[in-house]
């Protein structure tokens, strides 16, 4: 376990440093100067040189790459060329606005993806079973800025029903502890923020979760289409037991295992989706603060926001292995 547990985090710090590397040396290489692009057109060269070393952009590659490596060691993400904050603190106020739009995506993607296979592992021998294949087909064929201007306009524009931006009403109090907001409103039991955040939070999930529903219905599906040819499933049909009660108890334990390794995964795949995502709703979290860096050549800003995400994916993969000792005996037994 403990020589497990190291090589993990060997593996760990080695990804993220290949990640940092990566990113540092492409934003270099990249056209066009952070600086010239914050300045204005009056600016003097000495003040360029002088915003130039405040910064550190006119040292060598070499010695900007190992600065930032061990500001990064302290704790010190730098500060942001465009917004002039510390790097650190920007990225914490917006992780949990977009962690909570991502968890949230997720746990609908899960559910949705979950009753479509359990439907058509049920329903597999008559029409319904075709028509949950096109639906899911359809599903995962329209990207997620797709599905969300066509909620725009179908929820918001045609039937406004929901809020077309933002992610709470202003004029609602908003004295919270952490920026989990609707898990900390649910926690305190002030109902009526929550719904009002579900209400903002409820078009950008869906965008985001439909697709990924459809991916984690087939391959559940695909799952338990084998597992109920297995002789045990044979063995519990002969001794009477329905359909319903094989799926639940027998099969979907079995199951589940690829599902959740596929769902780890996408949603790493899911958090750098709300990039665009965000961006349609104006939604304040890391990926439309992505998005502005970007524009705006923010290097210290961009080499965090990677960085992060990098380590959203080793932290997220590490949790999705441990859930699949958890949910399979084998393996824990093993």
């Amino acid at each position: 376990m403990i020589w497990s547990i190291l090589n993990r985090a060997t593996m760990a710090a080695i990804t993220l440093f290949g990640v940092a590397l990566v990113v540092f040396l492409l934003l270099r290489l990249a056209p066009g100067d952070p600086i010239a692009m914050m300045i204005g057109p009056s600016a003097t060269a000495e003040d360029i040189a002088r915003l130039r070393a405040s910064y550190g952009l006119d040292e060598s590659l070499f010695n900007q790459f190992w600065i930032w490596l061990g500001n990064l060691a302290q704790g010190d993400f730098g500060t942001s060329i465009s917004r002039r904050i510390g790097v650190g603190s920007l990225l914490l106020e917006r992780l949990p606005v977009t962690l909570e739009l991502a968890f949230s995506a997720l746990i609908v993607a899960l559910l949705l993806g979950g009753a479509i296979a359990i439907s058509g592992t049920l329903w597999r021998r008559n029409w319904a079973s075709g028509a949950l294949d096109g639906a899911t087909g359809l599903m995962l064929a329209i990207p997620e800025f797709v599905w969300a201007l066509g909620l725009v306009l179908l929820l918001g524009v045609t039937f406004p029903m929901l809020p077309l931006s933002g992610r709470i009403n202003p004029s609602l109090s908003t004295n919270f502890v952490s920026g989990f907001y609707l898990f900390e409103s649910i926690l305190t039991a002030r109902f009526d923020l929550a719904w009002d955040l579900i209400r903002h939070m409820a078009m950008p999930v869906l965008a985001l979760a439909l697709p990924l529903a459809a991916i984690i219905a087939r391959v559940l599906r695909e799952a338990l289409g084998e597992a109920m040819m297995q002789d045990y499933v044979t063995l519990a049909r002969v001794k009477g037991m329905n359909e319903t009660r094989l799926i639940f108890s027998e099969t979907l334990r079995n199951a589940i295992g690829p599902t959740l390794a596929l769902a780890g995964v996408q949603f790493t795949f899911l958090i750098g989706g709300t990039v665009i995502v965000e961006k349609i709703f104006a939604y304040p979290g890391l990926g439309s603060m992505a998005i502005d860096a970007v524009i705006n050549r923010d290097f210290p800003l961009i080499q965090g926001l990677v960085l992060m995400f990098g380590l959203i994916f080793i932290i997220v993969n590490l949790l999705v292995d441990a859930a699949i000792v958890a949910f399979n005996p084998r393996l824990r037994h093993g």
